[in-house]
């Protein structure tokens, strides 16, 4: 009998230097059109290498783009620091196609950051001038900064040109080490803030005008008072669905309407998280219908973002 070809069949190679691969993501890719997903766990950057080339030379390279490999896990340097290491293991003509989301962390940081440029571009009490647009120039505070979503949306508030500072709801020492890594890596400056308690939190919310919280389910971050007394603060933004709200007074679902009691503009996590799953499903069926190997990243999925807010 003459053997099937199955050369066209999509195969996904899912790598995490955690315990699990996430089962959200492996149902993200099937759902976006793969045949196949094949987790590999407790993968070091060492590995990554031998793992990329085993995946591309096992088909022929005009077939290339129907291979892929994502990362995951839950920090977003490693997972940059694998892509990178991915992309110096292929050479013309076997590449293979790439996709970084370590804990879903750049799609929900890329919808988050998104989602807020839109709500400020679109409303009467935000700059109306090109230069002032989005967020450039803003004072972006980023609460829950050393968790990997809120990293990943400082590092893309700050590429926007806002003035973005990480708040350590600890100390200032992890927070510090993030803004120095966010200044090495991606050459842009990033400043760093102590808000373990009340009142300092106070003194950092009396220069913000946007707040960006990331902070652990279930923990508030903020209360409505906090929020009131902000007379700087235009619009505050929460990935946090789980009760209660990273900010008191946040409906998950507003998109852009005033926290109640305040003149605050509010996004919360169900409207974030509705464009963050279509950044995901949408980057995965980009790489399922490509007809070359692509890359994409924290960068990419700001990109996509921006396109679904119109």
């Amino acid at each position: 009998m003459a053997r099937t070809d199955t050369t066209d069949k999509r195969i996904l190679h899912m790598l995490t230097p955690l315990k699990q691969m996430s089962p959200f993501d492996v149902n993200m890719a099937l759902d976006a059109g793969y045949d196949a997903t094949i987790p590999y766990t407790n993968v070091t950057l060492e590995e990554v290498s031998p793992l990329v080339q085993d995946a591309m030379f096992s088909r022929p390279p005009k077939l290339a783009m129907r291979t892929g490999m994502f990362f995951g896990g839950k920090n977003a340097l490693t997972a940059l620091d694998m892509i990178e290491a991915a992309k110096a293991a292929m050479f013309p003509p076997f590449r293979i196609s790439l996709f970084a989301d370590p804990a879903g962390s750049f799609t929900t940081a890329a919808a988050m950051v998104a989602c807020v440029e839109h709500v400020l571009n679109n409303r009467k009490n935000t700059p109306s001038s090109a230069e002032n647009s989005g967020l450039h120039g803003l004072h972006v505070a980023v609460f829950g900064a050393t968790g990997v979503v809120g990293f990943s949306a400082g590092v893309i508030a700050a590429l926007e040109g806002a003035i973005v500072t990480l708040v350590g709801h600890d100390g200032l020492r992890r927070v510090a080490e993030a803004a120095a890594e966010i200044r090495k890596r991606f050459k842009v400056d990033v400043n760093a803030a102590d808000g373990s308690d009340d009142g300092k939190k106070a003194a950092i919310l009396a220069t913000a005008e946007v707040v960006l919280s990331a902070a652990r389910a279930g923990v508030q971050v903020l209360s409505k008072a906090q929020i009131a007394a902000a007379k700087s603060l235009r619009l505050v933004a929460d990935v946090n669905a789980v009760p209660p709200p990273g900010i008191e007074g946040l409906d998950p679902k507003a998109n852009g309407e005033p926290i109640p009691g305040t003149d605050v503009l509010g996004i919360g996590a169900l409207a974030i998280g509705n464009i963050k799953y279509q950044t995901e499903a949408g980057l995965f069926r980009r790489m399922v219908e490509s007809d070359k190997a692509v890359c994409f990243d924290f960068r990419d999925a700001f990109a996509l973002a921006r396109e679904l807010n119109g």
